[in-house]
Parts: C-alpha cells; sequence; structure tokens
C-alpha cells in the first residue's frame, strides 16, 4: 500500500475543542423551544456540515415545522461567541503525527464540515498554518457536496494530483467521515475514538480500522 495523503478530520480527530460546536448546536435547538437530548444531536449530526447537521437532527426527531433559517442563524452567533473565548488544543500526538507524515513525504489534509471562516478561525486559534504544520484545509463550503459525499476527498486529491484515491487514507471520529472515505475509494478508513462517536457506532460504518488514539498510526504510514 502506497499511501501519499492522509486526510485527518478536525474537530474531534485533529483538535480538541470539547464538542463546542454540537453543543451549541443543542442549545441553539433547545433554546427554540425543541426537546432534543445533546447525545441526539451527537448521534445524528457530527461530522456534517453543520446547516446539513441541523436538518438532518430535526428530521431524525421527526419534527418538520421549525424554523431552520432562525435556528441556523442563532447557532452561528452563539458559537461565534464561543469561539471567541474558547482556548483550543491539538489532539494528543496529532502535531507529532502531522511531523511523521511529512517526514515521510505523505500530503496532510485536513477537512471538516465547518465553513470556512469557522476553520481558519481555529486554525488561527491554534497557530497551525497551511504549509507549516498541514499541506492544506478543506471546507465543506468549497465543495457542492458535503460528507458523506467524496467530494472534499477529491477536490484535495486534484489539488495535489494524486491519481487514485487508493494512495489516500482518511481519519476521523464520526460515522459519516467513515462514509465520505468509503464513498471517495479511500484505501484505509480509519475511525478514532476521541471524538462524537464511540466504538459500537463507528463499527457500523465498516471502518477498516478503530483506534484510540493517533499515536497509533505511527505504526501504520
Amino acid at each position: 500500500m502506497n499511501i501519499k495523503m492522509v486526510v485527518l478530520d478536525m474537530a474531534g480527530t485533529t483538535v480538541d475543542e470539547d464538542n463546542v460546536v454540537y453543543k451549541t448546536l443543542h442549545k441553539s435547538i433547545k433554546i427554540s423551544g425543541f426537546d432534543i437530548s445533546y447525545q441526539f444531536v451527537l448521534d445524528h449530526g457530527a461530522g456534517k456540515e453543520k446547516l446539513q447537521a441541523l436538518k438532518d437532527i430535526m428530521n431524525q426527531a421527526n419534527i418538520h415545522s421549525y424554523p431552520l433559517n432562525e435556528i441556523y442563524s442563532l447557532f452561528l452567533k452563539l458559537l461565534n461567541r464561543e469561539y471567541n473565548n474558547l482556548e483550543f488544543k491539538a489532539q494528543p500526538y496529532a502535531l507529532e503525527l502531522f511531523q511523521h507524515l511529512k517526514d515521510k513525504n505523505i500530503k496532510v489534509i485536513l477537512n471538516t464540515g465547518y465553513n470556512q471562516e469557522t476553520a481558519n478561525k481555529i486554525l488561527e486559534k491554534l497557530n497551525w498554518t497551511i504549509g507549516n504544520e498541514i499541506d492544506a484545509l478543506i471546507t465543506a463550503s468549497q465543495v457542492t457536496n458535503a460528507r458523506p459525499a467524496p467530494d472534499m476527498i477529491f477536490l484535495a486529491r486534484d489539488m495535489f494530483s494524486i491519481k487514485n484515491a487508493n494512495e489516500i487514507a482518511k481519519v476521523g471520529d464520526s460515522i459519516i467521515d467513515i462514509q465520505e472515505g468509503k464513498n471517495a475509494g479511500c484505501a484505509l478508513n480509519i475511525g478514532v475514538l476521541t471524538g462524537a462517536h464511540n466504538k459500537d457506532q463507528l463499527s457500523t460504518a465498516s471502518p477498516d480500522l478503530i483506534i484510540h488514539s493517533l499515536s497509533e498510526l505511527f505504526n501504520i504510514f
């Protein structure tokens, strides 16, 4: 197996932001008058483009009449406030993994269901820059179809002239990360237990491997 690129999710996989996105999405739904649990938000929204996540959460809760744009606008307002005050941290071993991959001449790509503005703000808070810690950042706002569609991985592939998706590995903490990688035809699709979904949940997406920590990837790549 000749891996030339590893595509890693951000929140929960390489970035520790205490699940503030899903906590804020849950808060926005509750403020808007809908009694949905935080766990339900994680189960049905994790890893997705956030407007789509909101739609899917409400649909799965069998709620079909709700002010979508108002809830989403509230979410963005509250999230911006949270992000201005939150201290972001790299997940354990994330920076060491980035360097390990670069030493192996493997491209390090972050991709995310966040929009571009939010993702850039996270990079700035972490003091990560494209060309240093990572080779590229791909966000849901750059593509037509968000996860589980493979568009973000295909965009990364094309940016670095990777000929085949079987030269790419995908790593993420949610079911939809694994689905995205499989839909792209990635050679390896790896779930990590540092974020939204537990082992049983990740197993439903049939990943090639489930790991407890990014440190386990040093022996794979």
